[in-house]
């Protein structure tokens, strides 16, 4: 009676193995509850968020409005940090279903639903450690042989599927860039699809040459078996080629360097490097990349010159590598804490996923099949990505985004493997804990502590900002805050009474419904409270300035730019930081341009006053948030008995 649960699990386990449509199904579904929960749920409910997504949203409005997809433009100026793609995916949704924050945000979110797909195809396909040589760290009594019951490698081949494609969308990292219309979701999804194509071509060489049976068999043989003779490249290089031009399409040379840096030194360790870029016909794939991305480049470089050589190469790419650009600097373990954060409350299994591998063995991994190798390249994946941004003098937290989906690869190797070789099904019966897992999951629990008490104690430290003020008391009287608390606090409690009881699986569940628990009733609340206090002030002041507006009237910001009100308003909006040199700048039109005889001001009050500008001088349309705004008369700047220097 004590393990009846299991038995029936084992039961309904066995009898699913004999409708295979039945499991894909039920995986399928599972994947778009999922990816709704965390890509798409109120995805175009939160207006664009300054500083950055609108300059984005607003670059590829331009070239619908424009007809130029060549060269991007913001608010009259030549834009070169990014490549076109984003863009225009961006103005094809706007054509699709209109100018709005779906269309904004669909390429992201697009982007995370194509990578979760694709990792749990591949982690179906290939989700095994080494057969034979890694087993999991359990009782000798339970350790099985160099062959592989095929019913017991079924059952990790899916349970490592589910597990990954969960880790991969249920995150912190991926939530967050997949809902922003910026263009690191979509080179986070062209790297890992390029690296996920480039395994599959890898592993079904060797997998068409042995066959499936082969896993069980022993290691020697396997790495023996000569590969077949191939004219043509396997399709999963060539689609690997054709992501690595999407993402050079993306974000520039970073999208190649990645994936060469990560697959260059895989190939290096395991010394079969030749063998391999034979059989992806090189040659052929660096004539792809070029035939689909060398056009557009010409083309931007024809039209801007040195100016987008300057601005492109030599400062977004080169001096965000060598320099820190607009401070963005940060200490050598910088990434350390950011993935911890990001990736949590997973991450405290990570230095355990990657020690079980024993990466430092490289005569077995050399003598071990291709298609156990998941595992290793996902660590040369994850250690890639994370020096060489490490190495980057430029540091951001988005930057380390493209190596979650290694992280979520092996620890959904990790888990599979501690849930599937014991004596009974293990997914509610007591499982025998390794010294490390052990240790991984009391430190699962102190984070889980830690951040329950860091959502308790949010209000007080987060600062209030110029744009959303009264931000901290309103997070306050919600109770947003208490509930987040509240949420990590049950998930310790019971993470730790199912740690005690050994029962691994309800501690991967409670862990993974604390989290779905937090996003549903606290992450998304308060992104829908923080936009109503920080953004929509703007964009109904957006919109009266649209309804206000007169014929050529120009439309100035004093302090801090937001490019969402360019966006809102769909017209071009003159900038000034300060408010001398907004005065400056009112009495020199004034002249120059006398019609029309007003402008419109959008300001925050403060910053009015810093340009010497009195109540009975302009005319309120509209005061929301922290802003107001006013229409003045161009001659109030002229007329030295109202306004001094």
């Amino acid at each position: 009676m004590k393990f009846t649960l299991a038995n029936r699990l084992k039961n309904w386990w066995q009898s699913w193995q004999q409708h295979p449509t039945t499991i894909w199904t039920l995986s399928i579904l599972w994947l778009l509850l999922i990816s709704w929960l965390a890509f798409l749920w109120n995805l175009g409910n939160i207006g664009l968020v300054d500083e950055t997504e609108p300059l984005f949203a607003e670059a590829a409005r331009q070239m619908t409005v424009t007809g130029d997809w060549i060269t991007p433009y913001f608010n009259g100026e030549t834009r070169f940090d990014k490549p076109p793609l984003i863009y225009w995916l961006m103005a094809i949704g706007y054509r699709l279903i209109g100018v709005n924050e779906w269309a904004v945000r669909l390429p992201s979110a697009l982007s995370a639903i194509a990578l979760t797909g694709l990792a749990f195809y591949t982690l179906r396909s290939y989700g095994i450690s080494r057969p034979g040589a890694f087993t999991p760290d359990l009782d000798s009594s339970q350790h099985r042989d160099s062959k592989i019951n095929p019913s017991y490698l079924q059952r990790q081949l899916w349970l490592c599927a589910w597990i990954g494609s969960t880790l991969m969308a249920v995150n912190l990292q991926t939530i967050i860039w997949a809902r922003t219309g910026v263009s690191d979701m979509l080179l986070s999804g062209c790297v890992g699809g390029t690296l996920l194509t480039f395994f599959l071509g890898y592993a079904h060489r060797n997998h068409r040459s042995t066959g499936a049976q082969e896993l069980g068999n022993s290691e020697t043989t396997v790495a023996k078996s000569p590969s077949p003779p191939h004219k043509y490249p396997c399709p999963w290089y060539l689609a690997c080629y054709v992501l690595i031009a999407l993402a050079i399409l993306t974000k520039g040379p970073v999208g190649i360097v990645l994936p060469t840096v990560i697959i260059g030194g895989f190939l290096l360790y395991l010394g079969n490097g030749r063998e391999v870029l034979q059989e992806m016909c090189l040659f052929r794939g660096i004539l792809i990349i070029l035939a689909l991305t060398l056009p557009w480049y010409l083309l931007v470089t024809l039209a801007n010159g040195q100016a987008y050589i300057d601005s492109f190469f030599g400062y977004h790419n080169i001096q965000r590598f060598t320099r820190t650009v607009n401070r963005h600097a940060g200490p050598w373990y910088f990434y350390f804490p950011v993935v911890l954060i990001a990736f949590a409350p997973w991450s405290s299994y990570l230095p355990f996923a990657i020690a079980r591998l024993k990466f430092w063995r490289r005569v077995r991994w050399r003598n071990s099949p291709r298609s156990t190798h998941l595992g290793l390249f996902a660590l040369f994946w994850f250690i890639g990505i994370f020096g060489f941004f490490t190495i980057a003098a430029t540091k951001l937290p988005s930057y380390v985004l493209p190596l979650i989906p290694a992280a979520a690869i092996l620890l959904a190797l990790l888990w599979s493997d501690q849930l599937t070789y014991t004596s009974t099904l293990s997914w509610s019966a007591p499982l025998p804990l390794s010294p490390s897992m052990l240790l991984s999951s009391l430190f699962n629990l102190l984070l889980l502590i830690a951040l329950a008490t860091a959502i308790f104690l949010a209000p007080e430290y987060i600062g209030s900002g110029p744009a959303a003020p009264n931000l901290p008391e309103q997070l306050q009287e919600s109770g947003l805050m208490v509930r987040g608390g509240i949420i990590w606090s049950l998930t310790a409690i019971v993470a730790a009474l199912l740690l005690w009881r050994r029962w691994l699986f309800g501690v991967w569940i409670v862990n993974l419904v604390g989290f779905l628990a937090f996003l549903i009733f606290v992450l998304t609340p308060t992104l829908l409270l923080v936009d109503q206090v920080r953004q929509l002030p703007l964009r109904q002041l957006s919109a009266i300035a649209v309804q206000e507006k007169q014929s050529s009237e120009e439309l100035i910001m004093i302090g801090f730019k937001k490019p969402s009100v360019v966006f809102y308003t769909q017209q071009p909006v003159t900038y000034m930081s300060k408010g001398k040199k907004a005065r400056n700048y009112m009495k020199e039109i004034a002249v120059t341009q006398p019609s029309p005889p007003s402008v419109l001001m959008l300001a925050r009050n403060k910053r009015l006053k810093k340009a010497k500008l009195k109540p009975e001088q302009y005319t309120t349309l509209a005061s929301l948030g922290p802003y107001k705004l006013i229409r003045v008369s161009k001659q109030v700047f002229v007329d030295n008995s109202k306004i001094k220097n």
